[in-house]
């Protein structure tokens, strides 16, 4: 069954630097789950997979400045 039979959505991740991780995913442990396959471990450890943040699309430009 194809990915795209259900919704996916946007999630930005807090990090301990004070930015943001940008993911996409069914749910947050989805997005999450994405990050560790493109991220290295030292990436993923300053990744709070608990703080998330779920961000439609269109207000996407709104939090450019956050990313990191």
């Amino acid at each position: 069954m194809s990915s795209f039979a259900s919704p996916h959505y946007l999630y930005l991740f807090a990090m301990t630097n004070g930015k943001r991780k940008l993911a996409y995913g069914a749910s947050p442990e989805d997005a999450y789950e994405s990050l560790k396959l493109r991220l290295t471990e030292s990436e993923m450890a300053v990744i709070a997979k608990d703080q998330y943040l779920k961000v439609p699309q269109r207000d996407l430009r709104q939090h450019i400045h956050e990313l990191g």
